[in-house]
């Protein structure tokens, strides 16, 4: 019988495994390859992929990652190795989500005096710890 430690783990992992199912799908799309460009223009680590690839390329090619690094997190409740390889990747891709907060020009304003940001990446915080989670429950 599971517990409910358990049960919220597993909540967790489906519910980061549909949103990078989901967004890795959507990154197929003219209007998120667009969307994405000015955070991934940006950023150290990622800036260089639009001087030798569209901007379609690069995000097929981040929505790829995101795709098969939601399966592996399926896969982790499994097959223990592919959960520690699928941690890991999912732990990169929220770390770098969250960086564009730094990265990226003008991403704070200011309205009515609260500062704001494009609320859809604070959404990778609890994701990074379900991340981490997976990561270190695979590793034994």
């Amino acid at each position: 019988m599971m517990n409910l430690n358990q049960i919220a783990y597993g909540i967790g992992v489906i519910g980061t495994v549909i949103i990078l199912i989901w967004v890795g799908l959507f990154k197929f799309t003219a209007i998120e390859a667009s969307a994405i460009k000015d955070l991934v223009e940006n950023h150290f680590a990622m800036g260089w992929m639009y001087k030798v690839m569209s901007v379609q390329t690069v995000s097929n090619i981040i929505g790829t990652f995101e795709v098969l690094t939601g399966i592996g997190l399926l896969l982790s409740f499994f097959y223990k190795k592919v959960g520690m390889y699928a941690g890991f990747a999912s732990g990169v891709i929220f770390v770098t989500t969250l960086s564009f907060l730094i990265t990226t020009p003008e991403v704070f304003k200011m309205v009515e005096g609260f500062p704001i940001t494009d609320f859809f990446i604070l959404k990778d915080i609890p994701y990074l710890a379900i991340s981490i989670m997976v990561f270190s429950k695979s590793r034994g």
